[in-house]
């Protein structure tokens, strides 16, 4: 994956600005940066010293396009690890362009979609998490996600898996040494000293694993589903948790057609969240669509809220939502709605349902701080210091890691067995391609690849 062009693209995001930032990186960046930025009354940018911003001129064969800064930084003390400069010019959408067009016709290339963050991965200048964590930083939709990326980016994560790394490395090599020089007395590692060892190490991992709870919650988002018969209150619970009025609310039974999806931030936790069609034997075909939909949303669905009526007895209707959700295995909330009103409603008959129960008014927004505050409680537990503790943020990390946590019980299940060492270090070392795969230091083309396009052109 070794990169050798000079490529060249516009940092800062399209539209008319004060400023607007072009990056250029690679080997040739200072040659090509000299043929279209000339510095006013000074050496030419190729005589600047490393890390200096300088005042000048960027022209394009010969005509003069604007007047701005460039700074100079070099290998490997940039970004990338390579040498880049940076030309900040201004903001308008034509004269970017233009000086973007220099630097092209000056030779350098077009950057792709995260290309000066893989190079700077490719470069060893950071782990995979922390490019990762970077573009969650630039996707960042709550102050709890903002947090979690940011950490990343500084290599907490990576600095753990390096630490768990090196313990099952340590471990690895001695007992190697016990197979290949039985006689030696080189190592003091016994079965049992191996057994306590990697339990420890299993242990930590365990540990780490459970952090993707949280993780998921505060950077993917929980898929959650509002649910219940018609006019219980759902889109009215919607519209609270959003804030603003994103569902029609009448007072006619299956208003709710189809299905309507808003991303919503509760405290530290990310909702994806959808309101369904009331749940109900379906009296035309458009009604018979929505109710297919919600029950199929459920089934996907990682937090189920069902919402009843509590001026009302529970019905059949209510039995149908029941018996639907009861088998599923997301978490489960019974949200009691309409609590302002005279109840009629018995929660002894869905205790043992539900996870959670909650009384609410959706329509004056009366127990909407309970609801919230057990939602979070679901997902996280107690203030994280992201400064210190590491977390789990995506799909790909948490795979790995439970990939790793088998391979090491492998390993403590032919030690119990009485099989050899080696048996069991092979299990260990592929436990450890697991744990490099997580921060990037054994991991395929494709998988790098992946990862970098989904980030922006200049990042």
């Amino acid at each position: 994956m070794q990169e050798t062009s000079t490529i060249a693209a516009i940092s800062t995001p399209y539209g008319k600005g004060g400023v607007a930032l072009i990056r250029i990186s690679g080997p040739e960046a200072v040659s090509i940066a000299d043929k279209m930025f000339h510095p006013k009354g000074v050496n030419p940018l190729s005589a600047i010293p490393a890390n200096t911003a300088v005042y000048g001129v960027i022209s394009l064969n010969e005509n003069q396009i604007d007047d701005g800064i460039a700074t100079v930084f070099y290998a490997p003390r940039s970004f990338t690890g390579e040498n880049t400069v940076e030309i900040c010019c201004h903001g308008g959408i034509f004269v970017t362009q233009q000086v973007l067009g220099a630097a092209f016709e000056a030779g350098a290339v077009p950057a792709g979609p995260g290309e000066f963050t893989k190079r700077a991965f490719l470069n060893g200048k950071l782990g995979l998490t922390q490019a990762e964590a970077i573009a969650d930083v630039l996707n960042a939709h709550s102050e709890e996600m903002l947090k979690l990326s940011s950490a990343g980016s500084r290599g907490i994560l990576g600095k753990e898996m390096a630490r768990l790394s090196d313990a099952l490395r340590a471990i690895i090599a001695e007992a190697y040494v016990n197979v290949d020089f039985p006689d030696e007395d080189l190592s003091s590692m016994d079965k049992t000293e191996m057994s306590a060892r990697l339990n420890a190490v299993l242990a930590d991992i365990e540990t780490l694993e459970k952090t993707y709870k949280t993780g998921r919650a505060v950077r993917e988002g929980i898929e959650t589903v509002i649910v219940g018969k018609p006019n219980t209150g759902k889109s009215s619970l919607l519209n609270l948790m959003c804030g603003t009025d994103k569902a029609i609310v009448t007072d006619i039974a299956g208003t709710t057609r189809d299905l309507l999806e808003e991303k919503v931030v509760i405290g530290k936790v990310t909702l994806n969240l959808c309101d369904t069609a009331g749940i109900r034997s379906a009296k035309d075909a458009v009604e018979k669509i929505g109710v297919e939909k919600a029950e199929e949303k459920m089934e996907q669905a990682d937090l189920i809220l069902a919402v009843f009526d509590s001026s009302m007895p529970l019905d059949r209707f209510d039995a149908g939502v029941i018996n639907r959700i009861n088998a599923l295995s997301a978490a489960k909330i019974a949200v009691i709605n309409k609590s302002d009103l005279p109840s009629q409603m018995d929660p002894y008959q869905i205790e043992s349902i539900f996870d959670k129960i909650v009384y609410l008014s959706a329509a004056i927004g009366e127990g909407k701080e309970e609801l919230f505050a057990c939602i979070e409680g679901l997902y996280t537990a107690g203030e994280i210091d992201y400064n210190t503790t590491a977390v789990i943020a995506n799909a790909r990390q948490h795979a790995a890691v439970k990939k790793a946590m088998s391979h090491i019980q492998d390993a403590l299940n032919a030690l119990h067995a009485g099989y050899s060492d080696e048996l069991a270090a092979s299990a260990l070392e592929l436990a450890l391609g697991e744990l490099a795969e997580v921060d990037g230091r054994q991991v395929s083309e494709q998988i790098v690849n992946e990862i970098f396009h989904h980030f922006c052109v200049g990042k």
